[in-house]
């Protein structure tokens, strides 16, 4: 094929990028060519791909796709990584904004760091009390670009995430679109311990950037948590997040963190 492409990491969250500005990636092959190029052992293998293209309002537009080539309208790690690509590859500046689908992101690129200010977080709900296999779980549950809901636990290694997150994603209360499911730790020093179950992954990934986002909000809404929070991710990383606890909707809200250019390299046979 020889198509250039770059694997980049946001703690542990993995993406496959690549310049579509002049589409080398038809439309209507997007899905099958994101679950072929995204399948671990027989390809480069990602959580989610990222193909970057114009935009008449921004510095570009993404078109973002998790693994098994659904859509998905927001990822905070993915936003840091693409920010960074395309500082890396003077597609922008180190301060720029790009488009997707959950609104207008706006990011600062020093290096490695990553800052990115979030879409506003819409549809807060908490105390949302659900049946799962003949258990009680109480949840809250909030979108920062894409849902999640928040399982707050006093050891998270003990949690059966594979069995407990499918079941709130699936579950019929965040039917039908479903939800990402959060963990959380929270330790004595306000710092939270994250791990999350992602849907079009279908599986715990290493770090989620919105799923980190949801749950230092509610967190902070249900311990008086102050801004920043940070949080340990699967992946061995902290992310951090800053928000205006004294507003209702949080203020302005923005995710920071390392990024790792992985490496590059042209794609071959499908």
């Amino acid at each position: 094929m020889n198509l250039n492409f770059t694997k980049m990491s946001g703690s542990g969250n993995d993406f496959v990028i690549i310049d579509n500005r002049k589409p080398v990636v038809p439309a209507n092959e997007k899905r099958e060519f994101v679950r072929k190029i995204c399948a671990r052992r027989t390809s480069v293998g990602a959580d989610g791909f990222i193909f970057i293209e114009n935009s008449d309002t921004a510095d570009f537009k993404w078109d973002f796709y998790n693994e098994d080539g659904s859509s998905a309208e927001m990822c905070g790690n993915g936003g840091r990584c693409v920010a960074r690509y395309a500082v890396e590859n003077g597609i922008a500046s180190n301060v720029l904004s790009f488009e997707t689908t959950a609104g207008l992101i706006s990011a600062e690129v020093k290096g490695a760091t990553v800052k990115i200010k979030l879409t506003s977080p819409v549809d807060l709900r908490a105390g949302v009390v659900l049946e799962l296999d003949g258990e009680t779980f109480t949840v809250d549950s909030l979108n920062t670009g894409v849902p999640h809901a928040i399982v707050y636990t006093d050891c998270i290694e003990d949690i059966d995430l594979p069995r407990i997150g499918r079941g709130i994603r699936y579950h019929e209360a965040f039917a039908p679109a479903g939800t990402n499911v959060c963990f959380v730790q929270v330790n004595s020093d306000g710092s939270l311990v994250v791990r999350t179950y992602e849907r079009g992954v279908e599986g715990e990934t290493l770090a989620c950037g919105t799923g980190v986002v949801a749950s230092s909000l509610l967190a902070s809404r249900r311990n008086e948590l102050k801004s920043p929070i940070s949080a340990l991710t699967r992946g061995g990383e902290v992310l951090k997040v800053y928000f205006d606890a004294g507003q209702e909707n949080f203020g302005d809200v923005y995710l920071e963190g390392l990024t790792k250019i992985s490496f590059t390299g042209v794609l071959g046979e499908l």
